[in-house]
């Protein structure tokens, strides 16, 4: 049974209510010594606290969608299958346009949401370059079948999850494709195809979307082997101009690691709530490695960089999550390296889904804009550096004005 399914939530119910039930009806029909019925008893409750405890964990984990499947949960999951040297580059020195092209098959995808806005799909890919075999999930915008865009090609955003946290996420907990069909089909937003790898490839540990011989290759996974088979199976811009990186929490980290390590595979990155140091995630294996540490923070890579990267960062964060984080970044960015912070007040709430879920909206605006999809539609409000004292209502809209932090330090 699956651990996202309905049917298994609804069993849970069903037993949640049992274990209610249970004790009203039989509690003082017990027959027999003490000593069995107060062991009776004994069981009844811990029936029914169990069965609450499991129900109260289900539900956060389908609002969150932190753990995909059962192998994700007891710590059995490994979607390695080998973790070569593959060098700085992270392509083993392999010619990647000599490769035969990647065909897959894909289906509908099941779960929260995933049927909304048109669908998405998901394939198993086996990647011929990290050795990682494991789901990537996509969608498609609305133009992308109509015959007057028969022979365009569009833009591609990689979306990734934090940590522990389901590719299914932006899809189930953020509805990010449902946020963005209306304003696709209308112009505000340019039609991205959107794609969701997973990121949770070993069990218990954050690999920092890192390459680590011998263990891991997930940065050759996400910036190597999933866009390779993007490009062959759908009409998609080829990278570095038609493609970003977009993540929150851990993956965030990644989004921005991401870009500033390879300008030649993504020229935009979006960070909501993320991290420079990769010891930001305690669980991460880059930060067990003090080479490791300085080669998978973004902060050091770009204060190191010979040459500042091409790259466009849309940055938000709140204080002590993310903002400083950001403001680091964006001091030490130099041209042609561009940086966009967004202050996020304490008061628009804590490190969860209900903060990013706002914040969808405005980073593809900034996206559109920024990737020369489109310019900003008549009438809509210009953007601006930073974002501070904002509700709730400003973030989602991409309204909220700078100057409400003009008294901060």
């Amino acid at each position: 049974m699956s651990l996202t399914g309905t049917s298994f939530l609804y069993a849970l119910i069903a037993l949640a209510v049992v274990a209610i039930v249970l004790p009203l009806v039989l509690w003082s029909r017990l027959r027999g010594p003490r000593v069995v019925r107060a062991a009776a008893r004994v069981l009844m409750l811990l029936f029914a606290q169990g069965t609450a405890v499991a129900l109260v964990l289900v539900l956060v984990n389908n609002e969150n969608n932190l753990y995909d499947n059962w192998g994700d949960v007891l710590g059995t999951g490994d979607h390695v299958q080998q973790a070569a040297d593959l060098g700085a580059d992270g392509t083993g020195g392999i010619a990647l346009h000599r490769l035969p092209k990647v065909r897959q098959t894909f289906e509908e995808a099941g779960g929260s949401g995933m049927r909304a806005a048109g669908g998405v799909r998901v394939t198993q890919l086996k990647g011929r370059v990290s050795g990682v075999n494991a789901e990537v999930y996509v969608w498609l915008p609305p133009q992308y079948d109509e015959p007057a865009y028969r022979h365009h090609r569009f833009p591609v955003v990689e979306l990734l999850p934090g940590y522990p946290g389901s590719a299914k996420a932006w899809f189930g907990s953020l509805r990010v494709h449902e946020q963005l069909l209306p304003l696709m089909r209308d112009g505000r937003v340019a039609p991205f195809i959107l794609v969701a790898p997973r990121t949770n490839l070993l069990a218990g540990v954050d690999t920092g979307c890192a390459n680590i011989p011998g263990t891991v290759n997930a940065d050759s996974w996400l910036s190597v082997d999933v866009p390779k088979m993007v490009m062959d199976n759908f009409r998609a811009e080829r990278a570095p101009a038609g493609w970003a990186v977009a993540g929150y929490s851990a993956g965030a980290h990644c989004a921005t690691k991401l870009a500033v390590a390879h300008p030649d595979r993504y020229r935009a990155a979006v960070s909501l709530s993320g991290y420079n140091d990769p010891i930001g995630e305690r669980n991460s294996l880059t930060a067990q490695n003090p080479a490791l540490r300085n080669t998978n923070d973004p902060l050091v890579r770009l204060r190191e960089a010979r040459t500042p990267p091409r790259i466009a960062l849309y940055l938000s964060g709140q204080p002590h999550d993310g903002y400083e984080a950001a403001v680091a970044l964006e001091q030490s960015a130099k041209a042609p390296t561009t940086v966009h912070v967004v202050y996020v007040p304490k008061s628009a709430g804590g490190h969860t889904m209900a903060l990013w879920r706002p914040q969808v909206v405005p980073s593809f605006r900034w996206l559109t804009v920024e990737m020369g999809q489109s310019r900003p539609a008549a009438g809509t409000t210009p953007l601006v550096p930073s974002t501070a004292g904002a509700r709730h209502a400003e973030l989602a809209s991409g309204s909220a004005s700078r100057t409400a932090a003009a008294g901060r330090p």
